[in-house]
């Protein structure tokens, strides 16, 4: 049962993570599709600032999970945002 809401709040980190990353994309695109806009912020060095700005909804997320005391999911949600951060790391530094 612990195991099932670990999973379900990594799923729904990285889903809020993937729709923030996504808007913040379109909000300080330059008007590109997505494709376009990730290879230039690759390019240009500011990938883990869109990354960041994605992570916010993360934080929703686990204040939500907090509320409706969903501990375990929000634990998920957490793990998440680790993944994440250490996925953008070694994107940015390889």
């Amino acid at each position: 049962m612990i195991k099932k809401e670990l999973f379900i709040g990594f799923v729904v980190g990285l889903i809020a993570n993937t729709i923030g990353f996504i808007i913040a994309i379109l909000i300080f695109g330059n008007g590109e599709d997505i494709t376009t806009a990730f290879r230039q912020s690759l390019a240009q060095g500011f990938f883990s600032k869109l990354v960041s700005m994605g992570a916010i909804l993360n934080l929703v997320a686990f204040f939500l999970f907090l509320k409706v005391k969903r501990d375990y999911r929000a634990r998920g949600v957490i793990f998440a945002t680790i993944v994440v951060t250490i996925i953008t790391f070694i994107i940015n530094y390889k």
